[in-house]
């Protein structure tokens, strides 16, 4: 046991480690400090040189210390790599391009890889229009439409897994706005360049005889262009162009590519590999069949990257190789999986401050604190070693989560801080699960050991169904959706897959450490719920009534204020640039007298790059901006408030993403019910679609209908909210399957008992589970409403809607329907099993 214990807490403890590493560092560090601090060799002559680009800085040479550092190196010749050895650069022979991937990396591992949201922290915000005079052919109908297609790929590119949490949207009829969090162009201001490229990949043939060194301007090829390669010598690092005649005509384009993704090559460089299409890969045969022992240019956005010697036929797969770094061919592969038709040029680029009020921010997390205390604090209290080793767990299963979160590089918001609460308080469930059955076991008689093995083995069925059903939901907002959806699938799986090895591993090894060596016998502790046997079948038809007249009320609540439920981040609306000689704290101006009369209103500070000057950003519902500014300028007339501009921005939340999530909800409800089906039976499977749909309508409807009277809530629809429901199909999945395996045990376990005495059994012995798991989310949930601001009390009412219909659902909606489904026949329940079998009851009936 010992040998044992060791390896699965080496395990434990090595994976904790990984994403510790992960998340650290778990600020940004100052890009000045951190070189300084990474220096290994000769610091004094490194010294020297950062005092140069300080010096650079100051009178206004270079914009950057990056840039600065970067612009020296290249005017000196100098070759930072020899002051800091221990970075391998070895394998980039090239001076310049081993400064710039040096200093790149030196920036990167300076800033934290979990980023903190544009509510939090701010970031970096840029506008892209398009290139009139590249697209002075297209009609108006044809901008809008390749607005749309540019608005789809830019998010492809920024947020291909859904967790970055950028804002893209249009931006009057010519224009996109993307903000993007935790960047800083101040640093480095390069960092828009792959988003604009169109990425418009083309193979042209190249002239098989002449080349233009060697031929006159006047005797060139018609239809030719001269483009130049780039050719690193791999030995020297030397970079040399080589001029080649290039077809204009392209022999094929990107249209042909399928996917593209960057690797090693041998020589240890990086190229982009491409596989084409079914179609593309025909069209690939034919055209380097004719082209064997004959180069074949490969051309992105004008530029040659390369163009190798064909030396057999290819069709499925092909290489550009280049002078590329990993990061460029990384890039270079995200881009070309994300083409654009369009070309784009930046605007306007600026900083953006973070969207919640100092106040607001700090409330919030200290609600958040205060949560997780009281999740942590109540359940040592109820359970004492055993709640210690639950608390263990959850905080394990958390750090697991933002150690994988980092890894992908997602980016943390408000939200998703209290989202992780909530989870701390939803983890502590398959825990409460376990040693409630140990307590059952402990009744029983069985000792300490005997109890632990037994509750362990008797909960695994019930964690893995209740889990397999909320991952399958994740899963299929992951395939299906795009966005924020596919974000808060992946993050959803990463939390299920963590909760069930933290309950099923950590909470085990935990136990097995306290019972079995050190010795303590009593690992439960209060004991306030003892078993009930209450006949809930007695309310079935009240409650039912009652829910689904409270459903029905909200959702003509929903219809009736229809027009008006939908934040900004769906709508979009007005976006006014604001002057002012005074800078007055969004938190006052948003409770400024009057102003919530014009429906909601966002205000955000922003810093234009290269301008020492800052101006205010109001948004609002269309046509409202003007009367919003009104209110202000007479409430604050010594800010000098002045207009000077208004644009109509279209929604961060377009409505493709809004049909998609429906979509991606529709279809995770249709894997449930087959999952549940498969598993259980297909009464069950009914029972918990219905049961997720009764709680999603209710928690909605009641969130339309407190927010049309002002009553706790603001009733508005923004984009954090779409996290919120998704949340609660989870969390109402979990609650049914646990009551449902539970009937299913009990079906076994008692043969003799009709179907409505079995589920009244099954609700009674999972009653006070079902009772502190609520207990536990709730705690972190009323925190958050009460002593949270802004978004995150809406976020939070949500959650306590959900989480209080989705326990009254698993006893009064989804159990009913299944025992009205098998019509009260316990026998149609068991008709799959093939086999004939005597009940007691019948006997005694008969």
């Amino acid at each position: 046991m010992t040998t044992k214990l060791f390896w699965k807490f080496s395990f434990i403890t090595a994976l904790v480690l990984w994403c510790y590493a992960s998340v650290s560092p778990i600020q940004d560090r100052p890009f000045e400090d951190f070189i300084q601090s990474q220096v290994s060799h000769d610091s004094d002559a490194f010294e020297t040189l950062l005092e140069s680009s300080r010096e650079r800085v100051r009178t206004g040479q270079s914009p950057t210390l990056f840039i600065a550092l970067r612009d020296l190196g290249r005017e000196l010749g100098t070759d930072y790599s020899l002051f800091f050895p221990d970075i391998n650069l070895t394998d980039i022979p090239n001076r310049d391009k081993r400064n710039g991937i040096l200093l790149k990396y030196l920036l990167s591992e300076a800033q934290s890889n979990l980023r903190l949201g544009l509510d939090l922290k701010g970031g970096v915000g840029f506008t892209l229009k398009l290139d009139e005079s590249a697209n002075q052919s297209m009609s108006r109908f044809e901008q809008t439409e390749q607005l749309k297609d540019a608005i789809e790929i830019m998010g492809g590119r920024l947020d291909g897994m859904g967790v970055a949490e950028p804002i893209i949207r249009p931006v009057g009829e010519d224009a996109i706005e993307i903000q993007i969090a935790g960047l800083s162009t101040k640093d480095n201001p390069e960092v828009i360049e792959a988003l604009k490229k169109p990425a418009r990949l083309e193979f042209k043939q190249v002239h098989p005889t002449l080349i233009p060194e060697n031929t006159p301007v006047s005797d060139h090829p018609a239809g030719y262009e001269v483009l130049n390669e780039l050719i690193e010598d791999r030995r020297t690092g030397e970079v040399y162009e080589l001029a080649r005649f290039v077809k204009k005509i392209p022999e094929a384009t990107g249209e042909i590519i399928k996917t593209a993704f960057a690797s090693q090559t041998q020589t240890g460089g990086f190229q982009i590999n491409l596989e084409m299409t079914e179609e593309g890969a025909k069209r690939f045969r034919v055209l380097t069949e004719k082209l064997v022992n004959k180069p074949l240019a490969i051309v992105l956005d004008g530029k040659l990257y390369s163009a190798p010697i064909i030396n057999e036929p290819l069709s499925k797969n092909a290489q550009i190789s280049g002078n590329f770094s990993q990061r460029e061919a990384i890039d270079l592969a995200n881009v070309l999986n994300n083409p654009l038709s369009v070309e784009l040029i930046v605007d306007e680029m600026y900083e953006v401050g973070p969207a919640l009020a100092s106040d607001t921010r700090e409330s919030s997390i200290k609600a958040v604190q205060l949560g997780g205390i009281l999740v942590i604090g109540f359940m040592i209290l109820y359970y004492f070693f055993g709640g210690l080793i639950a608390v263990l767990s959850s905080l394990v299963n958390v750090t697991l989560v933002l150690g994988v979160l980092a890894s992908l590089g997602a980016t943390l918001t408000l939200p998703g801080v209290a989202a992780l609460v909530l989870t701390l308080g939803m983890g502590v469930d398959a825990n409460i699960l376990i040693l409630e059955r140990i307590r059952e076991e402990r009744r029983l008689g069985k000792s300490p050991e005997g109890s632990l093995n037994a509750g362990f083995s008797k909960v695994i069925s019930t964690i893995l169904d209740a889990n397999v059903t909320t991952l399958i939901t994740a899963l299929i907002l992951f395939w299906l959706g795009t966005g924020p959806v596919k974000g808060f699938g992946l993050t959803m799986a990463i939390g299920i897959v963590a909760s069930v090895f933290c309950a099923l591993f950590v909470t085990r090894s935990l136990a097995d450490l306290f019972v079995h060596k050190l010795s303590i016998k009593r690992l439960l502790g209060l004991n306030l719920l003892p078993k009930q046997k209450i006949d809930f079948f007695k309310f079935r038809k009240p409650a039912f009534i009652l829910s689904w007249s409270i459903v029905i009320i909200g959702v003509i609540s929903i219809f009736v204020e229809r027009g008006s439920i939908l934040g900004i981040d769906f709508t979009g609306g007005d976006e006014m640039t604001i002057a002012y000689s005074q800078a007055i704290d969004t938190d006052t101006l948003l409770k400024t007298e009057g102003l919530d009369s014009v429906g909601e209103v966002k205000l955000v500070y922003q810093k234009l790059i290269g301008q020492d000057r800052e101006l205010l950003k109001l948004q609002t519902h269309f046509d409202q901006s003007r009367e919003a500014l009104a209110i202000l300028q007479s409430a604050y007339p010594q800010a000098n408030f002045v207009e000077e501009g208004v644009n109509q921005i279209g929604a961060s939340v377009s409505q493709g993403i809004q049909l998609n999530a429906l979509v991606s909800v529709l279809c995770a409800l249709v894997g449930i019910l087959l999952y549940v089906a498969f598993r259980f039976e297909i009464g069950y499977g009914i029972g918990a679609v219905v049961a997720t749909i009764h709680d999603v309508l209710m928690t909605v409807g009641l969130f339309v209908l407190f927010g049309s009277f002002d009553l706790l809530v603001s009733g508005q629809f923004t984009a954090p909210m779409l996290a919120a429901i998704l949340m609660i199909v989870g969390y109402s999945i979990n609650d049914t399957i646990v009551v449902f395996d539970r009937i299913r045990e009990e079906l076994e376990l008692n043969p003799g008992m009709n179907l409505k005495a079995i589920i009244n059994l099954a609700i009674n012995s999972v009653l006070a589970r079902s009772i502190l798991t609520s207990v536990t989310t709730l705690l972190a949930a009323l925190s958050l409403y009460i002593f949270g601001a802004g978004i995150i009390t809406d976020f939070s009412f949500v959650f306590i809607v959900g989480i209080i219909t989705g326990t009254f659902s698993s006893i009064f909606i989804a159990s009913p329907i299944f025992y009205y489904w098998h019509r009260g026949d316990r026998r149609l329940v068991e008709a799959m099993e093939h086999k004939t079998k005597t009940y007691d009851w019948e006997e005694k009936e008969a």
